[in-house]
């Protein structure tokens, strides 16, 4: 899968699994950080986002000191998604 069609995929997911009711996938942009000034979402939808992943793309993250890094925007998803989908 392309990083572009998860990118597209991942945004629709994010704003179902995440409940985020004002948000259209279409207005997510994907280098916008996830946490804080970017989304603006919160440590429960880091560990919603970690069942996502787990859920629908098979992965998981190993070392938690890594979560950072790939939460950090819906394109550093889609890569870590990428580079370690089976």
């Amino acid at each position: 899968m392309e990083i572009q069609e998860i990118i597209t995929k991942l945004k629709s997911q994010i704003v179902e699994q995440l409940n985020l009711e004002e948000v259209k996938p279409e207005d997510i942009d994907a280098e916008a950080p996830l946490f804080g000034t970017g989304l603006g979402l919160d440590s429960i939808d880091a560990l919603e986002l970690i069942v996502l992943l787990e859920k629908n793309y098979n992965v998981k993250i190993d070392d938690p000191k890594e979560s950072k890094a790939i939460f950090a925007s819906v394109k550093t998803m889609a890569e870590f998604i990428a580079a370690n989908s089976k």
